[in-house]
């Protein structure tokens, strides 16, 4: 048997079991029974079921609960001997009440159920005892009120973990989306500008053999590199599932150590050239985070001088400690070109509407480092500076060069 199967049985079998004495008893006692038993088989039921909403199953358990209470003109006794099955079964779909439905139906339909359970049901069995008294009906609902307040407390207390849990949830995929965007732009859109640029030139003017050998080895590459990109952005958004039966494939995390093979396909597939300025061993220790932070400025800032300054003549890349940073170590990286011309205003780095996340979406990253980013005109043409912060618990991992 099932889960869900003996989960019905046992609901089944509590529903039943609840109206059986009033089958010794008389008539009239077959109301609260019923009552009970319904209260009782909506708060044990699984919502929805068969398009029935909780919402509308509690709105017909409260309106039966009503009337009874208004209707009942049997023994006392018989109200006594229901009432903590009724009463238990409200209290219980009072709280899915309150923790599942949205907020105007659950401040509605919960304050139905609250006072049926605090005030309704109390007043149905004091109210019909041979000697009512006010103390009696006071203190019978001042016990149930409490009840009520525990339960809702309870309720509340888990809807927040919920909410929280949903917006966890949400922010989670946000940032995923997010980091794909990101590696969509810096990596598959680099590449995929360059087989652009690529093809344009082999355009303008027949090639030899061996250019034209060479030229297909250089898309090759781009290609392939475009495509190992988009196979890592496809398997981070599979299933966690399916990604474990499998392999997991190498995450490349690319740093300071790439900026020269960078810089030089940069050059070797465009015409205008590129240079780095960066020592050979840089001293400075520089965590991955950082590294990989200083080839995405560099990354973005290469695409849009491809895209916006293509009268380029030449291009600086430099990479440097700080000297005299006021907050410890620091590395400055800048990347500055000759092409003159108009660029896209502020930070956008792409006027290309929807084109990706551009250095709006970088400068956040620079800044989430406790760095800074600058974007603008420098002597005859444009200048993309980052300066980011070194953390002296970084001293002892992977430099530069390594």
């Amino acid at each position: 048997m099932t889960r869900s199967r003996m989960r019905a049985f046992l609901c089944a079998v509590v529903v039943v079991t609840v109206p059986a004495p009033a089958i010794l008893a008389p008539p009239h006692a077959l109301v609260v029974a019923l009552s009970a038993a319904l209260a009782v088989a909506v708060a044990l039921t699984r919502w929805p079921y068969r398009r029935i909403g909780l919402d509308t199953a509690a709105t017909v358990v409260v309106l039966v609960s009503y009337a009874v209470t208004f209707a009942y003109q049997g023994r006392h006794q018989f109200a006594g001997l229901w009432l903590p099955v009724e009463t238990g079964a409200l209290l219980l779909l009072f709280g899915r009440v309150v923790r599942r439905l949205p907020g105007r139906r659950a401040a509605l339909i919960g304050t139905a159920l609250g006072v049926a359970a605090a005030v309704a049901l109390p007043l149905r069995l004091t109210l019909r005892m041979p000697r009512p008294t006010a103390e009696a009906s006071v203190i019978a609902c001042l016990l149930s009120f409490i009840a009520v307040v525990a339960v809702a407390a309870v309720a509340l207390y888990l809807r927040s973990l919920d909410d929280r849990r949903v917006r966890a949830v949400a922010d989670a995929r946000r940032a995923q989306r997010l980091e794909t965007a990101r590696d969509l732009h810096d990596f598959v859109a680099h590449e995929v500008t360059g087989i652009v640029l690529e093809a344009q030139a082999a355009q303008l003017g027949e090639l030899d053999p061996r250019q034209a050998r060479e030229l297909a080895a250089r898309v090759e590459e781009a290609g392939l590199r475009a495509l190992a990109s988009m196979d890592r952005m496809v398997s981070a958004l599979r299933d966690p599932d399916e990604r474990a039966a499998e392999e997991p494939p190498p995450t490349r995390v690319y740093g300071l150590a790439d900026l020269p093979d960078l810089v030089g396909r940069f050059s070797a597939t465009g015409r205008i050239p590129a240079r780095l300025d960066m020592p050979g061993d840089l001293v400075l220790p520089v965590a991955p985070e950082i590294g990989s932070t200083a080839y995405a400025v560099v990354l973005e800032a290469l695409t849009n001088v491809r895209r916006h300054a293509s009268s380029a003549t030449r291009v600086m890349v430099a990479v440097a400690p700080v000297e005299g940073a006021v907050d410890g170590a620091a590395l400055r990286v800048s990347v500055t070109d000759d092409g003159g011309g108009a660029r896209p205003n502020g930070l956008a780095g792409d006027d290309r509407h929807g084109g990706g996340t551009g250095l709006i979406g970088l400068a956040e990253r620079v800044r989430a480092l406790g760095g800074a980013l600058n974007a603008g005109r420098q002597a005859a043409g444009w200048q993309v500076s980052a300066v980011l912060p070194v953390p002296v618990g970084t001293r002892g991992t992977s430099r530069a060069g390594r």
